[in-house]
């Protein structure tokens, strides 16, 4: 199973209103590993960035006019990605702008290249209803570093992002296999040169253990002895 997963920045926010892409990275996940195959490139817009772009991603006109346009590096990106599941968080967002761009190239829409794409922050809002559901968030909710994102940029939250979604669709491991070699390579897999902190394990206090114990006679009494839990212990 090859997916691809991709973020873009861009000079604003709505493509509808000139807005273009000013960066694009993708980052290829094989059989639910992360594979060594990236692409990254910064792109000329040839317009303006606005203020508020460039204080996200720290891109301006004058850095990327040496760049090349998005029509120059289609053709790589589509060859790229072609035939892949796309995973992109907040996916409306980077797909209207890539829509736009391939629109401009002359070339067709991004479902003729990739007809499946998964938008993560569909899934975490499902998965976490009524939370922060942003990136940092979700990093923070899984226990992923990110103390090295100063900046947004495409390529960094690719990495970050490969690793959420692997965070957050680890209950699909049933479905593709037993997950060892996954969870091997998450263990030993890297960002941007920072290891995972480790997992903080809980226990129960001895007065949490004896409320559980009461809540389950409660159970077990009003159900005349049908508990399943206590039959488990037992």
């Amino acid at each position: 199973m090859r997916q691809i997963v991709l973020d873009t920045e861009t000079t604003g926010h709505d493509p509808k209103l000139g807005h273009r892409v000013v960066e694009v990275a993708a980052i290829e996940l094989c059989n639910r590993k992360v594979s060594e195959r990236r692409f990254h490139r910064y792109l000329n817009p040839e317009r303006e960035v606005e203020a508020g772009a460039a204080e996200v991603h720290g891109l301006t006109l004058e850095r990327l006019q040496d760049e090349p346009k998005f029509a120059e590096i289609a053709p790589a990106l589509l060859e790229f990605i072609g035939g892949a599941e796309l995973i992109i968080h907040n996916a409306p967002f980077d797909v209207g702008f890539l829509n736009k761009e391939l629109e401009l190239a002359g070339l067709p829409d991004l479902g003729s290249y990739c007809p499946n794409v998964t938008d993560t922050l569909k899934l975490a809002k499902e998965l976490h209803p009524g939370k922060k559901n942003n990136l940092n968030a979700l990093c923070d909710r899984y226990q992923i570093n990110n103390s090295h994102r100063t900046l947004h940029g495409a390529m960094l939250d690719t990495e970050l992002l490969a690793e959420v979604y692997l965070a957050m669709t680890r209950g699909q491991d049933s479905l593709l296999g037993d997950g060892g070699d996954e969870r091997e390579d998450r263990a030993t897999l890297e960002f941007g040169g920072l290891p995972r902190p480790p997992l903080r394990v809980l226990a129960a206090t001895a007065e949490e253990l004896s409320l559980h114990a009461q809540q389950l006679a409660d159970i077990d009494k009003a159900s005349k002895g049908a508990c399943l839990w206590k039959q488990i212990e037992a």
